[in-house]
């Protein structure tokens, strides 16, 4: 494909990025600029393709509307051939071990050489500055997650620190990477100056800890693992039914005093006053799930447990709903595809997959845009599947890129 012959559409349509990145977090950065109209050239590794092209379906999601290009960047070439594209870009996002660009020759005062408005951003799991020992150390997401404190949150009482699921870091380092970059964007354009931008993938989990992490860098505090527990309510968050699970989230005054008034407790003097926020909480300090729990606390634990397990998920949700409580079923799959407000609001999409010549059932965009929306135009490409077109939107003639190829500098997929 060439960029003529991309659709204008959404709000990046004038955004040109080079997407140097592979697995998760570089990519998913350049995957929300691509459905926002952004012109986005994946350079895969000649040495092996982006490894995330095993997850098959997610391929074609995770890439969609990106154009796809092989390119052995630390070559002598490769570097040449990557510099002329830098010239064209205003984004080139990265993801490798701290300093990696560096060994390769490939500072940012020589890309700002190239173009000096150049934003980079590049993510790693420890950046690129820093404790040496850190900086060249590999990451994962299982291993952000370790390192930024986030999995030593999640897991039960008395079991090991448990790694949310899926991929949480990589996609919250994504996040933060994107909003990162496009306002380093609109600097950029205000001045003619560009900027580099290190994001990590423990600092982006350290980053949402909210108040957990204040109550601890602060006062010394690092609570226990508590499971599926609410962490503010006494009621088990995770309710069972009859027929499955409904997540209850009891907090703010109103929805309490509610509760307390549906469950029999209205005129309970451990209830008194109704409506405190406080009034169904553990006690101060609670540090084990084993503590007794205050008087009011083990009486609407118990009645709440009773009542849902005599209903099903279907019931539960309904009353809860219909009271102003915050309430939603445990969705399964399954359940996702056939709910009327996924089904409303278009969560899921067809889109044809060139790889395997098939609709792939996949995620919508979202936020979801008015005025200008963005489009799934392309599902995720073949391997080296624009490389041709791109290298001659370049100035390349057709023997010159044989020439490439026959080097390594360029390969052609399967």
């Amino acid at each position: 494909m060439k960029s003529s012959e991309r659709p204008k559409f959404g709000n990046l349509q004038n955004l040109k990025v080079l997407n140097a990145g592979a697995v998760i977090a570089a990519p998913f950065v350049c995957e929300l600029f691509a459905e926002q109209g952004a012109d986005v050239i994946e350079l895969e590794s000649t040495m092996a393709p982006d490894m995330y092209r095993m997850y098959g379906d997610a391929w074609s999601v995770d890439r969609r509307n990106q154009r796809m290009m092989s390119l052995n960047i630390p070559s002598p070439e490769g570097k040449e051939i990557l510099l002329q594209m830098v010239k064209w870009a205003d984004v080139l996002v990265e993801s490798s071990k701290g300093g990696t660009w560096a060994k390769w020759g490939l500072t940012d005062e020589v890309l700002w050489e190239a173009n000096p408005a150049l934003v980079i951003l590049h993510i790693s799991g420890f950046g690129n500055w820093g404790d040496p020992n850190y900086v060249r150390k590999a990451s994962f997401d299982p291993i952000g997650q370790a390192f930024s404190g986030y999995s030593n949150l999640n897991g039960f009482p008395g079991c090991p620190p448990n790694v949310t699921k899926p991929f949480t870091g990589d996609f919250a380092t994504a996040l933060m990477g994107a909003w990162a970059t496009l306002a380093a964007v609109i600097r950029a354009r205000e001045t003619g100056e560009g900027e580099s931008i290190d994001c990590t993938q423990f600092e982006s989990l350290v980053r949402i800890q909210g108040a957990t992490l204040s109550d601890g860098i602060n006062h010394g505090i690092q609570p226990m693992r508590i499971g599926n527990e609410d962490l503010v309510g006494a009621c088990a968050g995770s309710q069972k039914c009859k027929d499955g699970y409904v997540q209850v989230a009891v907090g703010g005054a109103g929805p309490v005093r509610k509760l307390v008034e549906f469950l029999g407790f209205a005129e309970d003097e451990d209830f008194q006053p109704l409506g405190s926020y406080a009034s169904i909480t553990r006690a101060p300090g609670c540090k084990s799930l084993d503590d007794p729990l205050p008087p009011r606390a083990a009486k609407f634990r118990a009645a709440l447990d009773a009542w849902c397990e005599e209903r099903t998920v279907e019931e539960v949700n309904r009353t809860f709903s219909e009271m102003g409580i915050p309430v939603s079923p445990h969705m399964t799959y399954a359940m996702m595809l056939e709910d009327p407000h996924y089904q409303a609001r278009e969560v899921f999409i067809d889109v044809y997959d060139e790889i395997t010549g098939k609709d792939v059932k996949q995620v919508n965009m979202m936020p979801k845009f008015s005025k200008h929306p963005g489009q799934v135009v392309r599902g995720g490409a073949k391997y080296g599947a624009d490389t041709e077109d791109i290298m001659e939107e370049f100035g390349y003639s057709p023997e010159e890129i044989e020439l490439f190829y026959e080097k390594g500098v360029l390969k052609k997929g399967e």
